[in-house]
């Protein structure tokens, strides 16, 4: 029997690894995509672990040049099969300024990053989904989709543009079938960076946990039809609530 494919965009060693590591238990087959296997390297070894009988593969694209998304995509349909779940979870740069400070190139960035990628890969594999009425396309977000930052700008105006990506392939296709979903964290994610940059005052309790929050996909994955969510909120019991 054929397994189900999730393909997971920007799979790092938090998140991704998670995620990967997740749906390969769950008995999906993994592709997993980034600009290099290095950067995979977590998500390949949990994926592959041996108590997983998953195929995992890696692909390489660069998540700011949609052509290079649309060949891998297209390489992992034509080679493992059409994909069942694409998970879109690259992680571009938090960068602190003021609005006014913002360049050009900084905003043509993060709109390559957070709708133009997306955009190629949700393309690549809505026509398979919409044929076949099945199949879900998962973004990875943050409350910032909802509020303005004075401090922030780039990243909330990404996640902004993001939401509405999703939103609108949602209101097009989940009535042939296609489960979107626009997952927003409102959280930092315990994680080997997050753990450096808090230091001392590192909490466990006040950071999310990756692999709860990879069985949070998991569970809207399995959302009956009648059912769905389309924006899926996520934040640890600690947190306080950002907007």
């Amino acid at each position: 029997m054929t397994k189900p494919i999730c393909a997971i965009v920007g799979a790092g060693e938090g998140l991704g690894r998670a995620l990967a590591e997740k749906f390969a238990s769950r008995e999906f087959d993994i592709a997993l995509i980034s600009r290099s296997e290095a950067n995979s390297s977590a998500a390949i070894e949990a994926a592959a672990a041996p108590t997983s009988a998953a195929n995992v593969r890696f692909f390489s694209a660069d998540a700011t040049r949609p052509e290079t998304l649309e060949s891998a995509i297209a390489t992992i349909n034509r080679e493992m099969g059409e994909i069942d779940l694409l998970i879109y979870n690259p992680r571009g740069a938090f960068t602190a300024c003021d609005p006014l400070d913002m360049s050009y190139a900084a905003l043509e960035d993060v709109y390559r990053m957070e709708v133009i990628g997306a955009f190629a890969a949700a393309k690549s594999v809505l026509p398979g989904m919409i044929k076949q009425s099945r199949g879900s396309v998962f973004f990875s977000s943050a409350t910032a989709a909802f509020r303005g930052s004075n401090t922030h700008p780039l990243y909330a105006i990404g996640k902004f543009a993001l939401r509405a990506l999703s939103q609108s392939l949602s209101k097009a296709y989940a009535k042939n079938g296609v489960h979107i979903v626009h997952f927003r964290l409102d959280c930092d994610l315990d994680v080997p960076i997050m753990r450096d940059l808090y230091g001392e005052k590192y909490d466990p309790e006040k950071l999310a946990n990756p692999d709860d929050v990879a069985e949070t996909y998991w569970l809207t994955y399995l959302q009956p039809k009648s059912a769905w969510s389309n924006e899926v909120e996520i934040r640890p019991h600690t947190e306080v609530w950002t907007y």
